[in-house]
């Protein structure tokens, strides 16, 4: 029986013995080719004249990105337009280049026992006006065009947990979506389907589509091998019918003529609100001004940085005003024609952070249009259904080959999630500039870090002196010191 025991531990012993020999030849062998390796990497890369090295390639990419290169191979490998989903990689000029100035002493800061008011009015002038909890909004992401009816399905119950509205988009209208989001807006769109008076009398507000950040106003067609199953039900196509979103609207040939429609689709709903919506343009004052001659309760405007399911990188990259140089230009023609108060602005494009979101609303936005950070983070942890070896857009676009694996309970929580989270974040940095309310937020709370966004913006430089204290902000200041906050005495 010993003499067993003593065999298995002499092999164990001999086995362990081995595997430590065989570890260090093997670190030994692999120091001496990894050295070998690098030493005629290194020799042929010093060596060999430029137009046979490697590096060439690395020279190459400084002046054409990888993303480029890539852009141009499926060029050569298609010989058709390519379209890029999740809008334009470009660095344009954004909100980043502003900050808040916090209220310290000149303006005290807000009790954090008092509440902050984040109720929302779209339409105000409108006889029944889009009344929600928050100023984040659901952008526009239709049904089949885009994204599944699961997709669809989240984003309602997402919306309505939060207590926020969703946009039905260029897409078919989804019943489920009408049942289960409180708020919805229909997107009045130039294709044929989805405007029938008995789906447009479902709508809590309109927006009459003409543009968007990513594809402007470009025509879009959709073969039928790429919109098959019950999209093409709700949406009226015949079986070999390519579904095709025109470049303008049958009923309007001339700018003038958007009055008809918006005064029909006014009468046809009951009165809530009518709007547009629109690409940043160079010449968007003049679009602005047709819009308001017609009569809408709303406008929303897609800057530059907008996503999409795809479009050609063309739109996406050379077309349109980015979103800050947008919501500046509108904010200034709103008021200087005296519509400020009267017409709602909803901008869009590029706003991922609740940093971003309260710095529209401080230029002068009344509510801000999400997408791309609404899709990631509805998607959350499910991503790990499609990674590595499938994008995460393939859970959720209608054509995704994984949109069966997607779970719309899941996405609805982490949905409503991400937006009382973004507003819970807003609500703190609304105390910390001594206010109570959203809509107290304006410029004079903002600082511009460069010229060129203080020129934009209209806000005050960084390095410009603040002489004096408003008025309104003394006014405030003493109103708050009159709680019983201020008057507690600090025992040391």
């Amino acid at each position: 029986m010993a003499t067993f025991w003593q065999t298995i531990i002499i092999t164990f012993i001999c086995v362990i013995a081995g595997l430590m020999i065989f570890s260090i030849l093997l670190v030994l062998v692999s120091r001496f080719m990894i050295s070998l390796l690098v030493h005629r990497t290194l020799v042929r890369f010093m060596s060999d004249r430029y137009a046979e090295n490697l590096w060439e390639l690395a020279s190459a990419l400084t002046r054409m990105s990888p993303q480029l290169v890539l852009e141009n191979a499926l060029r050569s490998h298609k010989g058709g337009v390519i379209e890029r989903p999740m809008g334009s990689p470009r660095k344009f000029l954004h909100l980043d280049g502003l900050v808040f100035s916090p209220a310290q002493l000149a303006v005290l800061p807000c009790p954090e026992d008092i509440p902050v008011e984040t109720t929302t009015v779209i339409g105000p002038s409108s006889e029944n006006p889009l009344v929600l909890d928050i100023p984040l909004l659901i952008s526009a992401m239709g049904c089949g065009v885009g994204v599944s009816e699961q997709t669809k399905i989240a984003l309602a119950l997402g919306a309505t947990m939060a207590g926020t509205a969703t946009n039905t988009g260029e897409g078919g209208f989804l019943p489920e979506e009408r049942k289960l989001a409180k708020h919805l807006i229909i997107q009045y769109h130039s294709g044929k389907w989805t405007k029938s008076p008995e789906i447009l009398k479902q709508a809590d507000m309109i927006e009459i589509h003409f543009g968007q950040g990513a594809s402007v106003g470009a025509p879009s067609l959709i073969p039928p091998e790429y919109l098959q199953g019950r999209a093409r039900q709700i949406m009226g196509l015949k079986p070999e019918e390519t579904a095709v979103l025109h470049s303008r609207h049958e009923e309007i040939q001339e700018p003038s003529d958007l009055k008809n429609l918006v005064d029909h689709l006014r009468t046809l709903t009951g009165g809530i609100p009518i709007g547009v919506k629109i690409a940043a343009s160079g010449m968007i004052e003049k679009d602005l001004q047709v819009a308001l001659d017609a009569g809408v309760d709303v406008i929303a405007i897609d800057g530059g940085q907008a996503g999409t399911k795809g479009s050609l990188p063309i739109l996406e990259d050379d077309f349109g005003l980015p979103t800050v140089y947008a919501l500046s230009r509108a904010v200034r023609f709103l008021e200087q024609s005296g519509q400020r108060e009267k017409v709602s602005l909803i901008i869009g494009g590029g706003l991922f952070t609740p940093g971003h979101f309260l710095k529209a609303l401080a230029l002068g936005a009344d509510a801000v249009y999400l997408g791309t950070s609404v899709l990631f983070a509805m998607t959350h942890t499910q991503v790990t259904k499609t990674i590595p070896w499938e994008p995460p857009t393939q859970l959720v676009f209608y054509s995704g080959s994984h949109k069966e694996k997607f779970d719309p309970a899941r996405a609805s929580l982490y949905l409503s999630n991400f937006l009382n989270s973004c507003m819970e974040e807003i609500k703190i940095a609304v105390r910390a500039l001594g206010k109570s309310s959203i809509k107290e937020v304006n410029k004079s709370d903002l600082v511009a870090l460069d010229d060129l966004t203080a020129k934009v913006t209209g806000v005050q430089s960084a390095y410009e002196p603040a002489l004096h204290v408003h008025p309104s902000f003394r006014q405030k200041s003493s109103v708050l010191a009159s709680r019983p906050f201020y008057k507690t005495k600090i025992v040391r």
